[in-house]
């Protein structure tokens, strides 16, 4: 018996947290836009990408003379070349 005394004022309490928080929720427009949040997100990750794929293409071409120069060796792109030190590393 003893315990209800103390449970019924500590969910009344509790009650009156919850609804004052979903009250305070609503007031500051937490609801308003609640799909445009979610695209928000990747419409941003599609506009960045294509900046970068814009940075990509307007880079320069390379010049015919610089192409002839570099026939008798692979070209290699800088993301895909190893250090010596990474390929020691490698070993096992």
């Amino acid at each position: 018996m003893l315990s209800i005394f103390l449970l019924i004022p500590l969910s009344l309490m509790l009650f009156v947290v919850a609804i004052w928080a979903v009250r305070y929720a609503v007031k500051s427009n937490q609801f308003e836009d609640l799909d445009n949040a979610s695209q928000r997100i990747i419409l941003d990750d599609r506009q960045e990408r294509r900046q970068v794929l814009q940075a990509h293409e307007s880079r320069k071409a390379p010049e015919p003379s610089e192409t002839l120069a570099t026939t008798d060796h692979e070209e290699v792109s800088p993301d895909t070349s190893v250090n010596a030190s990474d390929a020691d590393n490698h070993k096992t």
